[in-house]
């Protein structure tokens, strides 16, 4: 089983207009060992156990509830609302959703020759940062210090588990 990784934002995708913008920006990655569509990937990565445990939170907290079947109609283009996401950009490989100032991407690229089946799964996030200091530069606040660690160690949890839950279908 390949681990998560952290790696650059490919070239021309849609989160990296956040990255040349200021905005903080990651990216992770892992590959599977076969074909995974991108609905597939959005369906399996907000109905895996972890993410349903974010998706409690956000309905007790902040009563915006969220169920599997929408997030099987998110996966395949019919609802562009979910939970605290809309859809800001949907291409056939990639999705990008905001919620407030955070963005959640992600993308499915084949790996090797035509005959492989393998597939890279990419999850990326932006956070744009709501002020701006004394010379114009962008300011994040301590509460996005605060949480980063917690952040990235997240995102690599929820697309392992994404990745888990694809591999065993």
């Amino acid at each position: 089983m390949n681990s998560v990784q952290c790696c650059p934002i490919p070239a021309g995708v849609s989160l990296e207009s956040y990255s040349k913008r200021g905005a903080y920006t990651d990216c992770y990655s892992v590959s599977v060992p076969r074909t995974v569509t991108q609905a597939e990937f959005v369906e399996a990565f907000y109905t895996t156990t972890v993410f349903k445990v974010e998706r409690f939170l956000l309905a007790t907290f902040l009563s915006l509830s969220s169920t599997d079947a929408e997030a099987t109609l998110l996966a395949s283009g019919k609802v562009d609302r979910f939970a605290a996401w809309s859809v800001e950009q949907r291409m056939s490989d990639q999705l990008l959703l905001a919620a407030g100032p955070t963005r959640s991407w992600l993308m499915v690229s084949r790996t090797g020759e035509p005959a492989e089946t393998g597939t890279r799964l990419y999850f990326g996030s932006a956070v744009v940062p709501t002020r701006q200091g004394r010379n114009r530069t962008a300011v994040m606040g301590w509460q996005f210090h605060a949480l980063l660690g917690f952040h990235k160690l997240y995102s690599r949890i929820l697309l392992r588990a994404a990745a888990r839950k694809l591999r065993n279908i």
